[in-house]
């Protein structure tokens, strides 16, 4: 399962490459890979397996997959369906389709989310699919992104099915709590009770009914119908949508009996599938009938496997399996009719049946299983379910009445939009001629028609092989408690469920005869309100609610707001410990005379920071204060910690500096004046606050201190001695890999906010300069030759040129003695940041372009590469995410070395501090001297 998740992985990284070079045709290559692990889903099919792979056992995640049959029915579908849909689309696209390479990729990618989801044994590992499905949809409904109603229900999608995903997210971690476990099959074993389990269920089902679009959620699929056609013979027909299906049959042999299952499931499904129906049968659009009928029949079928008994899921696998087949051969036809005809609309198609008979044949095969007409497939599921319905000991009297009616009528209004569907497609509609979209139309070719042939015939000839099917789905439906009391047969004699079968035969013939007079009596507006305008309003809500609050709070002062984050600060933590602090404060005033003697120097530095005028000196001043935490450090025995805080420091300044170039040097008087008492008050108080927390923090403590057993564990664990560099790339590696990601985030953030429009990208040269004559003298930096002479500093220059080697010398002796001695990947690439600073101070924004002729964006992305490529290459080896390893040799002169692979990862710390410091320079220094330089030009030229 793991091997078939990394070649599908593997086929969605290529696929854009292979589209490059054998354009559409690669898409019959791509459909080798599916249909290659769908051959071993088939050899695998009765046998159970699980294999386990520990990811983050601190957080119970571990890659846990499991292969059953409903994983073997689901995979079936998501592999098979999926290699037919690649293959049409090697004839529904053209070559010179936008972004076609993008979108294969995101099929491919799209169908080992599926397969993950569906074989998931943990249920954080299964979240994590199913939004990896969420985004994979969001981006296959919008791939025409240049079109607003792509963008439109590509959003909806997402932002629907997102809150349904976060529900079910809350609910995994309450029932995963209740029943002391993430692994499925464990809760399945034993499945946790009370009031925790029913809210935890309750949830987990909202993150179902969004994703299967039952009602009230069922709006965004007829939406996303913007979609490509293979999109939504794929997501929308037998994958996606079935995500919340599945993940009802799965819960169903341990949860049935939950008190929030049947009150949810029932109601709501039947609601769909009526309403489902009703919205198909006056639908116009081919593909809007498809797709409100796709919600009528997940309705079904959650009402299927909801019930909880063993006939029940039988028939909702059948219908599970039938839907699949029949819906996207149903897909694929409609996307064969627009791309032939140019239209959907079947007011606009007459004669289309003669022209294409073969599509004609193929769409009828489709439309009669989806009918449940004998003797396919589709009519062996409803037969099934009508029994399964009817004998249910789950359910009262009068629930089993409701929801057999309920489903007649749907079956009914399934009948006669299947009727409505068919003929308004291929029908002559008393014409004699065939209209204009047909006449004009041009014949599709056979790969085209293939695909959904095979989907058509296969329903047709499932149906005879009935109970063949039904041995290979009824293992899971014995999952289920109760005796088996029913098979799939396609004659199971007269009784019940035949007789229904003909009041629905009936009843939506004559509906679709009546058709007509059913759409003068259908109101204009929708009884139960318009969903779709509903979701609009409430977006209208939120985004009006979003600017209250906001003008609100963020008046675009930036004191206002500082000052209401720092009393929030003062204020929460202050209430807290008055009303339930319990620890006694034992303090001491210092340790050494060192302490004192800084103390006393960081505090005159503060106060004369807060009555400088003068912006530089208050943040010097200001510099000073950190320089002083960074001596306690050292005295503290904390070299390392020291070390990072004096180049944080520095560079810090340097930001500093490169801001008030462009602000007054002096704070105007009025500025001064304004709030300084309240402020001074504030000031005090923040800080009052702060060192109180930080002693009841120490006094808190009732045990041991686990720094106590740092230094050992980094040793023998980490394979280094110091300590903190340890814990950044080892055994808090996660956290570090989270800080550098929002240090990307942060230089992304700073380049977008100061360009605007674009990167600035690669720093200029001197080169770049069409005019720029090189000096016949000596220069020691060839960027400054392009300074303003008045703002030059040859000792500057010469100092540079030999400060700047040393300076990256020991930058990489940071890094490379980091894990032993003071430094590592972070403190090497301030070093080297500061090196750049240099560069940039002395020679101007042309000297950075020579120093590091590469965009910082490269840099950056480089950086986070090796970071995630670590946690991920341990992850292939077997080893939990980020964990490190050891390789010891032996090299001639140098003797027996270590190397940790850690190292690694460091290397993606060291480049995107390199590149975060590149970008900031680039930004705040290089491009606010180009736009200077811009705006001296201009006034010249005036």
């Amino acid at each position: 399962m793991l091997a078939i998740l990394l070649a599908l992985g593997a086929t969605a990284l290529l696929a854009p490459l292979c589209v490059r070079a054998l354009g559409r045709n690669a898409f019959v290559l791509l459909a080798a890979v599916p249909l290659g692990c769908l051959a071993w889903v088939g050899w695998h099919w009765n046998r159970r397996s699980a294999e386990t792979l520990d990811w983050i056992p601190g957080l119970h995640l571990s890659i846990s997959l499991r292969f059953d049959t409903l994983a073997a029915i689901m995979c079936a579908l998501v592999l098979g369906v999926g290699a037919l849909v690649l293959l049409y689309c090697s004839r529904y696209f053209t070559d010179d389709e936008p972004r076609l390479g993008l979108f294969a990729a995101e099929l491919v990618g799209f169908a080992a989310a599926m397969f993950g989801l569906v074989t998931s044994d943990n249920l954080l590992l299964l979240y994590t699919f199913w939004e990896l499905t969420t985004v994979l949809s969001f981006l296959l409904v919008g791939h025409y992104a240049e079109r607003a109603t792509s963008r439109r229900a590509a959003t909806q999608a997402l932002l629907v099915t997102t809150a349904g995903g976060l529900a079910m997210l809350v609910g995994i971690i309450v029932l995963a709590q209740a029943g002391g476990s993430y692994q499925i099959s464990v809760l399945l074993a034993n499945p946790p009770h009370g009031a925790a389990a029913v809210v935890g269920v309750a949830l987990i089902l909202a993150g179902a009914i969004s994703k299967s679009s039952i009602v009230p959620m069922h709006f965004w699929l007829p939406g996303a119908m913007a979609a490509p056609t293979p999109v939504s013979a794929y997501l929308h027909a037998a994958a996606m949508v079935k995500a919340g299906i599945y993940l009802i049959a799965r819960l169903a042999p341990g949860f049935a009996e939950n008190p929030a299952w049947h009150v949810t499931i029932i109601p709501l499904g039947l609601v769909t599938m009526v309403l489902g129906g009703w919205r198909a049968f006056g639908a116009h659009d081919l593909k809007l009938v498809l797709a409100f009928g796709t919600v009528s029949q997940l309705g079904f079928m959650a009402v299927l496997v909801g019930i909880g008994t063993q006939a029940a899921a039988l028939a909702g696998m059948a219908m599970l399996l039938a839907h699949a087949l029949f819906k996207a051969a149903l897909f694929m036809t409609v996307g064969i009719i627009d791309h032939t005809t140019g239209t959907r609309d079947i007011r606009k198609l007459a004669g289309l049946g003669r022209r294409l008979p073969v599509l004609a044949v193929v769409a009828a095969l489709a439309a009669a299983s989806m009918a449940g007409l004998p003797p396919f497939l589709g009519f062996v599921g409803k037969e099934a379910a009508f029994t399964a319905i009817a004998d249910a000991p789950t359910l009262a009297s009068w629930v089993q009445i409701v929801t057999l009616a309920a489903v007649v009528l749907g079956s009914v209004l399934t009948l006669a939009y299947s009727l409505r569907f068919w003929v308004g497609a291929f029908g002559s509609k008393e014409l004699t001629e065939p209209s204009p979209a047909v006449a004009r139309m041009h014949a599709p070719g056979a790969l085209f028609l293939a695909p959904p042939a095979l989907l058509a015939v296969s329903g047709l000839a499932a149906g005879p092989a009935a109970a063949a099917v039904g041995n290979l789905l009824e293992p899971y439906a014995r999952t289920l408690p109760g005796a088996a009391t029913l098979h799939l047969l396609l004659w199971h004699g007269f009784g019940l469920a035949l007789a229904l079968t003909g009041v629905v035969v009936a009843g939506g013939v004559v509906m679709y005869a009546g058709h007509r007079i059913v759409d003068r009596l259908r109101p204009r507006k929708a009884l139960l309100g318009n969903a779709d305008r509903a979701y609009d309003a409430a977006l209208r809500m939120m985004d009006r609610l979003s600017i209250e609050m906001t003008s609100a709070t963020q008046r675009g002062s930036l004191p206002l707001t500082q000052a209401t984050i720092l009393t929030t600060m003062a204020v929460l933590p202050t209430v807290l410990l008055a009303l339930g602090a319990t620890a006694q404060l034992h303090a001491r005033l210092w340790d050494s005379p060192w302490q004192p003697a800084i103390a006393a120097v960081m505090i005159a530095a503060a106060l004369a920071a807060t009555i400088m005028r003068n912006r530089l000196a208050s943040v010097l001043l200001v510099g000073v204060t950190g320089y002083g935490c960074g001596v306690l450090f050292a005295v503290h025995g904390a070299p390392d910690l020291a070390l990072t805080q004096f180049l944080v420091e520095t560079l810090t300044l340097v930001i500093f500096v490169l801001v008030l170039r462009k602000l007054p040097a002096e704070i105007e008087d009025a500025r001064v004046a304004a709030f300084r008492l309240p402020r001074a008050a504030l000031a005090i108080v923040v800080g009052a606050v702060v060192a109180v927390i930080g002693a009841f923090a120490s006094n808190a403590r009732r045990s041991a201190p686990i720094s106590a057993q740092m230094p050992d564990a980094a040793y023998h664990l980490g394979n280094g001695r110091n300590v903190v560099n340890v814990l950044l790339v080892d055994i808090r590696a996660w956290d570090t890999l989270g800080e550098i990601s929002v240090l990307l985030v942060a230089a992304t953030g700073v380049a977008s906010l100061v360009f605007r429009h674009r990167r600035f990208g690669t720093a200029p040269r001197v080169s770049d300069v069409p005019s720029f004559q090189p000096s016949a003298e000596v220069t020691w930096l060839r960027g400054g030759e392009l300074i303003d002479p008045r703002h030059r500093s040859l000792v500057l220059e010469v100092t540079t040129r030999l400060v700047f080697p040393t300076i990256m010398v020991l930058s990489f002796y940071f890094f490379f003695a980091g894990h032993n001695a003071p430094g590592g990947g972070f403190a090497g690439g301030l070093t080297a940041g500061l090196a750049l600073v240099l560069r940039y101070l002395a020679g101007g924004r042309y000297e950075l372009g020579e120093a590091l002729p590469i965009d910082a964006g490269h840099i950056l992305g480089v950086g986070l590469a090796f970071a995630a490529g670590t946690a991920a290459m341990s992850i292939l080896v077997g080893a939990p995410v980020l964990s490190s390893a050891t390789i010891e040799f032996t090299l001639p002169v140098i003797g027996h070395a270590k190397l940790v692979t850690a190292v690694f990862f460091d290397v993606g710390v060291y480049l995107i501090v390199v590149g975060l410091v590149l970008d900031v320079l680039r930004s705040l220094g290089a491009r606010l001297d180009s736009s200077a330089e811009a705006q001296v030009l201009v006034g010249a030229r005036r």
